[in-house]
């Protein structure tokens, strides 16, 4: 074998320590595959004396995250964290030294990702990042090798096994979205913040690097129209099941003539479709390629060994050799495309409302949405709460969103209402 692949770890915290176990455990066998041993020889982290249950004494310590890109390393692997600070600056200063860089960080990519790209290409170093989107599941390889034959017509799926987890033990015990979001904390599934998550800002991430890669357009997460499961009721749930759906939330991305678009939102999922069945803290994305057809990638989307597997597949392929362009083409042939117009788009939808109970209500609803040409396929009405309120439930005919939110627009400030209402998508 030639020369070991000499690696500086930033972070040590769960995927960290998960990546030097997994070098430690699989280290023969991944030597074999590589054509080369792979060694960590410096590393990282704010805090030295913490225990991580690893013999750290091995590695050189350097106190400067920053400082690793200057360590005689070939690879840096970044688990730091964040969109821009000392991650950023590593990453810039690392591929800027001409060293290939390895991250688990999705912000800084959907972000910076174009830039740190053309800083990779320039400098004829690798810039991988399988562990960015849905953990251990190897969608990146995917897209970016064994489907780039197709043409990817649309990618789609979990994105968030936080939003999944919740969303599935509210459908499995009928509990509402505070209570099972409790729980989600106390298991470590969700951060004591948990707006990243359950408001869909981590999901959209992820669609706008998967969304680059399926399309071959520059990443662009600003366009990328978010909105979470914070104001998902077990009712609603219940209703879903009752129409023979589930609820999930779903990143959703389409390239046509009229642009890129990028959706992040909690969807209706026909039960028949494979994404209604994937639950807890699981992670699944579907592309839909033009000769190859429907693919669904599933497994693990977050925790040590599933994220430390994706770091060290990438560091296997520098190993190899196997470098190629972060986003599977060249960072110059990207196109930037502009947000598609949600409101062209055609599909069904779910929309509740929680009202006052009296009289005339369903028929203003009924009108608002006559008056912005919404045809409605089914009305559902359930029994009044404590506070007098009750729950309208439509699930529309096929046609324009726009149409929809135009109604929306005509109810707001109604005093029949009582909060916001609430529009999930059906997914066609």
């Amino acid at each position: 074998m030639t020369k070991p692949l000499r690696i500086a770890l930033a972070g040590l915290g769960t995927v960290g320590g998960g990546v030097i176990r997994l070098l430690d455990t699989n280290g023969a066998l991944i030597a074999r595959r590589a054509g080369r041993p792979i060694e960590i020889v410096a590393v990282s982290a704010r805090d030295r004396s913490k225990d991580r249950g690893v013999d750290m004494t091995r590695f050189e310590w350097v106190d400067d995250t920053t400082a690793l890109a200057q360590a005689d390393v070939d690879v840096v692997v970044e688990l730091v964290g964040g969109s821009d600070g000392p991650a950023l600056t590593l990453a810039r200063t690392t591929l800027a030294a001409g060293k290939s860089f390895v991250t688990a960080n999705k912000a800084m990519l959907a972000h910076h990702g174009l830039e740190l790209a053309r800083a990779a290409e320039t400098a004829g170093v690798a810039l991988k990042f399988e562990a960015a989107v849905a953990g251990g599941v190897p969608v990146i390889k995917g897209l970016r090798e064994g489907a780039a034959a197709n043409e990817i017509e649309r990618v789609y799926g979990i994105l968030n096994g936080t939003c999944n987890f919740i969303l599935s033990k509210m459908e499995a015990e009928g509990r509402d979205f505070a209570d099972v979001l409790a729980e989600a904390q106390a298991l470590g599934f969700a951060e004591s913040d948990p707006s990243f998550d359950i408001d869909g800002v981590d999901a959209a991430h992820k669609l706008s690097l998967l969304a680059s890669l399926a399309f071959g357009t520059q990443p662009a997460f600003g366009d990328v129209a978010a909105a979470g499961i914070r104001h998902v009721l077990a009712a609603d749930i219940a209703e879903a099941a009752a129409l023979g759906y589930r609820v999930r939330l779903l990143g959703l991305a389409e390239a046509g003539p009229g642009g890129l678009f990028q959706r992040v939102h909690p969807h209706l999922v026909p039960v028949s479709h494979p994404l209604a069945h994937v639950t807890g803290a699981t992670n699944a994305v579907v592309a839909e390629g033009n000769f190859v057809g429907r693919l669904l990638f599933q497994g693990a989307g977050a925790g040590d060994g599933p994220t430390a597997s994706a770091v060290v597949a990438d560091l296997i392929d520098i190993a190899r050799g196997e470098f190629g362009p972060a986003f599977a083409m060249p960072a110059d042939a990207l196109t930037a495309q502009g947000p598609a117009d949600a409101g062209e788009r055609r599909g069904r939808a779910y929309v509740r409302f929680t009202v006052a109970d009296r009289v005339g209500v369903l028929a203003e609803i009924a009108a608002a949405m006559r008056d912005a040409g919404v045809s409605i396929e089914s009305l559902m009405q359930r029994g009044a709460h404590a506070d007098g309120s009750v729950l309208v439930a439509i699930v529309t005919h096929e046609g324009p969103e726009r149409s929809v939110a135009q109604a929306l627009e005509r109810l707001r400030g109604s005093q029949s209402l009582v909060g916001q209402p609430l529009w999930m998508h059906i997914l066609g």
